[in-house]
């Protein structure tokens, strides 16, 4: 009788605890969290980019500055290869190691396109231009990726070289506390401040 009473007791107990963490991390956990990310509304409503009252894009994807075709038009700035195919709800990486032989073709086909539209030595590539970043929709790119595509961006447009290379400093942001990451360049962004430039 008294064990029954024991394993009824630790029933309830268990009850009990199950009930207080469903309210305390099932409801009020996930309402805190939602608060907090609601006093940031930047980045809780998507970073939305809007030029003229029209939503073009968001500061926390990628996307492709390409026609339908895929092919690079050169009056842009180019953002690095994604490999969702700029599809935001499909975020990861392409999980290709160094050695497999797809990442080690499309690296080499990136290249030589690259190479071709920006009139460069195909060894002074940066990194980030041939490989996408771990989550496939990166917005970034390297300030070195930016400065190789400013002398075509600005023969493509028809502006001084030097406009467009100021353009592209002045949209280099420093790392994040000066020190965790690396200095990046927001295409979106900077790809609408150069529309405004001419």
């Amino acid at each position: 009788m008294a064990s029954q009473r024991g394993i009824t007791r630790q029933y309830w107990v268990a009850l009990r605890a199950l009930i207080v963490l469903t309210v305390v991390l099932g409801i009020g956990y996930p309402l805190v969290i939602t608060g907090i990310g609601l006093l940031a509304p930047a980045q809780a409503h998507g970073a939305l980019v809007q030029v003229d009252g029209k939503t073009v894009g968001s500061s926390l994807i990628g996307q492709s500055f390409a026609d339908k075709k895929g092919k690079a038009l050169p009056q842009w700035f180019q953002s690095r290869p994604s490999a969702t195919g700029d599809d935001g709800g499909a975020s990861s990486g392409s999980n290709q190691g160094p050695e497999n032989p797809d990442l080690i073709k499309a690296i080499k086909e990136r290249r030589a396109a690259i190479a071709k539209l920006d009139g460069v030595d195909p060894a002074s590539i940066p990194a980030d231009a041939l490989t996408a970043s771990a989550s496939g929709i990166d917005p970034h790119i390297s300030p070195e990726y930016a400065r190789e595509q400013v002398a075509r961006v600005a023969e493509t447009r028809g502006l001084k070289e030097s406009d467009v290379a100021a353009l592209v400093e002045a949209h280099v942001q420093a790392p994040v506390l000066g020190y965790l990451s690396y200095p990046t360049v927001n295409v979106l962004e900077l790809n609408i401040a150069l529309s405004k430039l001419g």
